[in-house]
């Protein structure tokens, strides 16, 4: 069976999946004249515009939510794992996608805003919901409702207790079966508050979580910034096959670069749209830039801040196709967040075990509170966009399940279930946003000339010409009717 689950996971992740996400975001890069540079200054200043209401969230709390579910164990197990795979050139590879990623992140969680709709009080959007109304193809957009359900609530929380268990148990010798229990009971008391509770924890928690374990990084480079020239240098050369103990492994290189990349920001992968729906904004563009940001974040900062802690003290192992060390600094340690922690060790005796520990329980335990959102707005949507509370409890329950699966099993078989979970939603969402992808770059255009023009940009799907968006029809009627 695990020979199966590994096999598909090397067939969802071949070398199609790899060009379609490069290739995709490119080409939306090139289609929005590369937004993620002429748009940065209004990303920051956008994440803290904006209120919460009933309905919604704020900006900063929909960008706290799906930074939530982006910076994860991706960030310290998934780039360590990068690295020991594909070598040091795996981080350029990291940073590639995250930059052309941000163009399909503004692409879907725009048309996650566009299409969003308003039910039991709540705003709720997606891939599943864009793809009904943008497309109108219902049964493609319940085949992403499914693979999303159970990606997100059997998948791919495992991934993430499994790393805490690992990060707890090297650290301070807890079993992993105590720490799936505890984890259980902590999700338990959010995950049943909703989109407003998950939201507020986010918010406090997310920026702490990554302020706190960069400035650790920052202290770590400091301490050895005589190397800094050399690392630079052996991550682009790595990259690009002219590092003479690397070279071998280029075709790795991408490939567990762009693969991890894509694990840690989530650009193009679907689950993002999910929180961008539930902000509160005038107009969908806002909340694209904000969500294009966040892979920034992720990848271009927290990410650097995992592989420039590895890569300056020199603990790691690196792998060859054939399972020969190409480098073995760390005999016998497995490849994950034994790497940082020994990393960070190796400059601050003491520290490291328990602060990798920490940051891993921090980054891993909100995001499976995100995948529990977007699990939950998925099932609304095959229950007819109605929260069939019978439905959510069986959701809740599986997904604690499995949070607690996933910490008391091995770590290869965890990441392998999630990578497939991924993989099945990054094919289908990337399918539908190049079909769908007009409505999004009207959305920028007209924010764009609003901007122009000194206007706070506000929306009007009608006056662009798109249709099913219902709720922003809804809006406009009503403000019709207040002027006349």
């Amino acid at each position: 069976m695990e020979t199966f689950i590994n096999n598909l996971s090397g067939w969802l992740w071949s070398s199609p999946m790899i060009y379609l996400c490069l290739g995709i975001g490119l080409v939306f890069s090139l289609m929005t004249r590369f937004l993620q540079v002429r748009h940065i200054k209004d990303m920051v200043m956008l994440m803290f515009q904006g209120k919460s209401s009933e309905a919604g969230v704020s900006s900063f709390q929909a960008l706290a939510v799906a930074l939530s579910g982006r910076v994860g164990t991706g960030n310290i197990a998934g780039t360590a794992t990068a690295i020991a795979f594909g070598g040091p050139g795996a981080v350029f590879w990291m940073w590639a996608i995250a930059f052309i990623g941000a163009g399909s992140a503004f692409v879907e969680s725009t048309l996650a805003q566009i299409y969003k709709v308003k039910l039991d009080g709540q705003y709720r959007g997606g891939p599943a919901y864009y793809i009904e109304k943008g497309i109108g193809i219902k049964w493609y957009a319940v085949l992403f409702s499914i693979a999303a359900v159970i990606a997100m609530s059997m998948l791919m929380p495992g991934v993430q207790s499994n790393s805490i268990a690992i990060g707890l148990d090297n650290a301070f010798g807890i079993s992993p079966t105590i720490t799936g229990i505890g984890l259980v009971i902590l999700l338990a008391v959010i995950i049943f508050g909703g989109i407003k509770r998950i939201a507020n924890v986010a918010q406090y928690v997310v920026p702490f979580m990554a302020v706190g374990y960069v400035l650790v990084s920052l202290i770590i480079v400091a301490m050895n910034i005589s190397q800094l020239p050399g690392v630079i240098a052996l991550i682009f050369k790595s990259a690009f096959g002219a590092d003479q103990a690397f070279g071998g492994i280029i075709g790795m290189a991408i490939s567990w670069g762009v693969k991890r990349g894509i694990y840690s920001n989530e650009a193009g992968q679907g689950t993002g749209p999910h929180a961008a729906a539930a902000a509160e904004v005038s107009h969908p563009a806002k909340q694209g830039l904000v969500q294009a940001f966040s892979v920034y974040i992720d990848t271009l900062l927290v990410c650097s801040a995992t592989a420039f802690m590895i890569l300056f003290t020199g603990m790691y192992n690196t792998q060859a196709a054939d399972k020969s060390f190409i480098v073995q600094n760390l005999p016998g340690v497995e490849a994950g967040p034994g790497y940082t922690q020994a990393a960070i060790e190796s400059v601050i005796p003491g520290f490291g075990a328990g602060m990798v520990a920490v940051a891993l329980f921090f980054f891993a335990f909100t995001t499976i509170m995100a995948y529990y959102y977007i699990a939950e707005t998925n099932v609304a949507y095959l229950f007819g966009g109605k929260n069939n509370k019978w439905a959510t409890l069986v959701l809740k329950i599986v997904l604690l399940a499995a949070t607690f699966y996933g910490a008391v099993k091995t770590a290869k078989l965890a990441w392998a279930l999630g990578d497939i979970g991924l993989g099945v939603m990054v094919w289908l969402n990337m399918i539908a946003i190049v079909i769908l992808y007009k409505p999004a770059m009207k959305a920028l255009k007209d924010y764009e000339q609003q901007k122009k023009q000194g206007l706070d940009p506000v929306f009007n799907s009608k006056k662009l010409g798109i249709k099913n968006a219902e709720y922003w029809e809804t809006e406009y009627k009503v403000e019709d009717e207040k002027v006349s």
